[in-house]
């Protein structure tokens, strides 16, 4: 199932790329039901807060009509930065599965802040397939 939503995931930031975004894409599972997906709008509402997890997250407490998160996993192709791994710790997700580590930004593996206490973390989730998204969009925008 990790891969089934990590090709959710995927397909959100394949939706970020196509509007001009960093593609990332995440994805809010709840007993095995997706109840929210959402991908980096920055560019599109040029608004600095607009990450696919904040977004996923807003979904999903409108979906529940509830800010705990308690219950729920989060399926992201790039790992969390520190606003975004805040706001999972806010949202009491539970579990978190990223794909493609970032070394310079990422909260929940690379750059671990003591005192921050965060959920279960499943790392390196389909890593290659959510890096090469990456790695080709920042190729193509610096041509």
């Amino acid at each position: 199932m990790e891969n089934e939503y990590m090709r959710l995931a995927l397909n959100e930031a394949a939706l970020a790329e196509a509007s001009g975004d960093i593609p990332v894409g995440a994805v809010i599972v709840k007993n095995g039901v997706v109840i929210a997906k959402a991908h980096n709008t920055r560019e599109k509402y040029m608004n600095a807060l607009c990450h696919a997890e904040i977004s996923a997250i807003n979904s999903a407490c409108r979906y529940l009509n509830n800010w705990r998160l308690d219950d729920c996993d989060m399926y992201v192709t790039l790992e969390p930065c520190i606003m975004c791994s805040g706001a999972v710790v806010q949202s009491r997700i539970r579990r978190v599965f990223f794909g493609a580590y970032d070394i310079e930004n990422g909260y929940m593996a690379s750059n671990f802040v003591p005192g921050l206490k965060l959920p279960e973390c499943y790392c390196g989730i389909m890593e290659e397939e959510c890096k090469s998204a990456l790695v080709k969009f920042f190729d193509k925008l610096r041509k």
